[in-house]
């Protein structure tokens, strides 16, 4: 049995996707003597026009009917209560409203980055005390840890580095992290696993989710295919593309265009409506910058500094050297050069296991 040491016993409410993660940490939490309430947050209704594709799994999908059932069922077999909160309007007006603005205008977002910070551990802890329920911590199933220091809290990478969902979870401020568990931020996915099949919560190999949404993005962001231009950077057209909205920089597959070599998009201009793409060497970056930063284990940044950053939730951190602006952006200039930084995507900052900052990639060279 894998021990949790949160102190004594306390009130805990567990957000329930339905999922191996979030059940495991709420029976964790239970066999730890916590007095602990299910809930789980409904985000569709404003989308019910859309059909959900055949096997979906993501976390953004209609007709969650069957999917809360289980819950319960789930919640039952751990002997808790459990709770649904309806909350897309507010998924809509903040989420997705940025999901909308930020493509229209060639960006990239990461809309769970978003949806944590602001719905998960923002609105739907708010909502859910305002709705009467009482607690004094909201827990998830997510893999990272929340180290403090000098009355300061960080997001640390979890101890199963593969399974690591640090990145997603920067945004969190001081005030969430204190009031914040994570059950499995030292343990395996095996060991999670393992813990859900003995169990019995969920079939063996169960799917997990993994995207945000399944469908067609057009649906989402409401709008009609836009015919314009794929094109070089020195403004060769080499053809034409539906939407800048169905590209993301550094894709590969699925130009449609024939070349000597493989071509990646370099670029979406919302203001010329243009995909720009290049070669391989074109995609390589050594400096990125970015805004709307979110301090972690500091409250901010004297001098240059060596740390290691990630640009995108995949893969492992990078060797940089980094610095705060006078204009309270942060710049990353990496050792080794980094590929297709995407404007609209993250930058997050690692001192050692400990995120040191992070905010929304602006622009990158």
């Amino acid at each position: 049995m894998v021990r949790l040491n949160f102190g004594g016993m306390m009130k805990v409410l567990v957000g329930m996707s339905g999922g191996i993660d979030s059940s495991v940490a709420a029976y964790l939490l239970k066999q730890q003597g916590h007095e602990v309430t299910g809930v789980t947050m409904t985000i569709w209704n404003k989308r019910a026009h859309l059909a959900r594709p055949l096997g979906s799994t993501s976390c953004f999908a209609p007709d969650k009917s069957e999917d809360i059932k289980a819950i319960k069922r789930i919640c039952e077999k751990i002997g808790i209560e459990h709770h649904v909160l309806e909350l897309s309007d507010q998924f809509e007006e903040v989420v997705l409203a940025n999901f909308k603005d930020e493509y229209m205008d060639g960006r990239t977002p990461n809309p769970c980055v978003w949806c944590n910070a602001k719905i998960k551990f923002g609105a739907m802890v708010d909502y859910a005390k305002e709705s009467g329920l009482v607690f004094d911590k909201f827990a998830t199933g997510h893999y990272a840890r929340i180290t403090e220091e000098n009355g300061r809290y960080a997001i640390t990478r979890a101890v199963d580095l593969k399974k690591d969902q640090s990145y997603f979870l920067y945004r969190l401020s001081q005030a969430q992290l204190a009031a914040t568990l994570f059950p499995l931020g030292s343990m395996t996915k095996e060991e999670a696993r393992t813990i859900d099949m003995a169990q019995g919560f969920h079939k063996v190999y169960q799917e997990e989710s993994q995207d945000f949404y399944d469908g067609d993005y057009t649906d989402l962001l409401e709008v009609e295919n836009k015919r314009g231009n794929i094109v070089t950077q020195d403004g060769k057209i080499l053809g034409t593309h539906d939407g800048i909205w169905h590209y993301t920089i550094g894709q590969r597959k699925g130009l449609g265009i024939a070349a000597e070599r493989p071509l990646y998009v370099l670029q979406l201009d919302a203001q010329k409506n243009e995909v720009v793409v290049g070669y391989v060497e074109e995609t390589l970056q050594s400096t990125v910058t970015a805004d709307d930063v979110v301090w972690s284990s500091k409250p901010s940044l004297d001098g240059e500094v060596e740390v290691q950053a990630k640009i995108r939730s995949t893969g492992y951190p990078t060797e940089a050297r980094a610095h705060r602006n006078d204009d309270g952006t942060i710049t990353a200039v990496f050792s080794d050069s980094v590929k297709a930084a995407t404007v609209g995507q993250s930058l997050v900052l690692y001192e050692g296991e400990r995120i040191l900052a992070g905010g929304i990639i602006k622009e990158a060279f």
